[in-house]
């Protein structure tokens, strides 16, 4: 009987980080959208915070928190945040920048 909870445990684990990693190649891709969109230069993109929430609308999901760097003029670097509820972005956050 415990190997069966040894097993689910790590095909849990196995899940998490396939997840995470599904989740940042879709944050990486809408960041350069939205900054190719904007006329910006994508410079990195970082996840920051990962936690599970849950709400009426989603239900029970995990919500990522992304940290980008972006230029407006080529040669200063910005700091933007992006939200994330699973797969699906929640609001880009931008500090106001040089054009």
């Amino acid at each position: 009987m415990a190997d069966i909870y040894i097993l689910l445990l790590v095909c849990l684990v196995i899940w998490y980080f396939w997840f995470l990693r599904n989740v940042s190649e879709k944050a990486k891709q809408l960041t350069e959208q939205y900054c190719e969109n904007a006329s910006l230069q994508f410079i990195a993109i970082a996840r920051v915070k990962t936690r599970f929430s849950a709400s009426k609308r989603l239900g029970l999901f995990v919500k990522t928190v992304y940290e980008f760097e972006f230029s407006g003029d080529g040669e200063s670097s910005y700091v933007g945040h992006l939200t994330m509820n699973a797969l699906k972005p929640a609001g880009f956050e931008l500090p106001p920048y040089k054009v």
